[in-house]
């Protein structure tokens, strides 16, 4: 889902004022009639990033959305700044659908490649001091790595900060895709694309991450989808349909994005505001031609008839128009 909305004139050039001032901590962000201006400038900055905190927490609202922009590492670093979507559960239905569908574009626009991170907060104390903590342990838990994989790591790192742009997996810039994606989904996407083996590829979104991950990867008759698709989260889900029509067997590739009502709202939003995202990987990375998209709330509304409506939706055959008959004379 997109918004159509684009960075003001005044949003460019108060962002390279941003990049270009180590005095300023960080820029306040609006979407006012249909377009992204600057709205405060968080400064004077020290040398503390815990401590310029205490400049942003006046202008957070419980009822109004914004996107922040802050400088956390050292201007040499070539990505500096951390981009944040703050989203109160209180902010009015069509403010939180209009924040959470325009938030790629505003990373993308003013240059993916400086911004180490993107977060999404819902709650004042989640951009506070002991929030960030919080989130730093949570994105550090890692599993334990061998020496073989840290230097590979190390090596990818290097690679990526010396040719940013030249075609690496983790922005998908060149390919429209915005959200990075596990090497593990996509070659499991891959492996959807050949006759036999798994038929049924289901992703989901890592909320601290902001990253595409592999849910699972089973193969099962159609009338299993709404058994297999989890009814508790929303999932993207990739289906190859081997079925006969019109005396031909064909294998369409079928995305299907449902949304639980009882999912959690920031996952509602997230998913939503990234639904294209995760087609375009399909396609870029997999190259997977997805002959339908379907959006459902439920799995179990996710059914062979269903599907078969939506793949070959009947043709009314409308009758001819019949002249009426001349009336015989007297």
């Amino acid at each position: 889902m997109q918004s159509g909305i684009s960075a003001s004139q005044e949003l460019h050039t108060a962002f390279q004022t941003l990049v270009s001032s180590p005095t300023q901590r960080g820029l306040l962000i609006t979407i006012e009639k249909e377009t992204l201006l600057p709205l405060t400038v968080l400064h004077p900055s020290t040398s503390s990033f815990d401590a310029d905190l205490s400049l942003l927490a006046p202008h957070l609202s419980p009822k109004q959305a914004l996107y922040i922009l802050l400088r956390r590492y050292p201007s040499t670093d070539p990505a500096p700044f951390i981009a944040i979507t703050y989203v109160p559960d209180a902010a009015p239905v069509r403010q939180k659908m209009l924040f959470a569908s325009t938030r790629l574009t505003l990373v993308r626009e003013l240059g993916i490649e400086r911004f180490r991170e993107t977060i999404f907060a819902t709650k004042e104390e989640e951009l506070s001091v002991e929030g960030f903590k919080r989130h730093d342990r949570h994105t550090a838990l890692e599993a334990p790595l061998t020496e073989e994989e840290v230097s590979l790591g190390e090596v990818k790192r290097k690679e990526a900060e010396d040719g940013r742009g030249a075609g690496e997996r983790r922005s998908h810039v060149s390919s429209g895709v915005s959200m990075p994606v596990t090497e593990e989904a996509a070659a499991a996407l891959k492996g959807l694309g050949g006759e036999g083996g798994d038929n049924l590829v289901q992703l989901k979104i890592n909320i601290a991450t902001e990253t595409m991950e592999l849910a699972s990867s089973t193969n099962v008759p159609i009338g299993g989808l709404a058994s297999t698709i989890s009814a508790t989260e929303p999932r993207y889900s990739f289906y190859r349909f081997t079925h006969t029509h019109a005396g031909e067997e064909i294998s369409p590739i079928l995305f299907i994005y449902t949304c639980p009502t009882g999912s959690k709202i920031k996952e509602r939003m997230l998913y939503a505001a990234s639904s294209r995202s995760a087609v375009q990987i399909a396609e870029a990375e997999a190259g997977l031609k997805i002959e339908k998209k379907i959006e459902e709330s439920s799995p179990e509304d996710v059914t062979e008839q269903s599907v078969l409506g939506d793949l070959h939706p009947k043709v009314e055959v409308k009758k001819a128009f019949e002249r009426p008959k001349r009336p015989g004379r007297k």
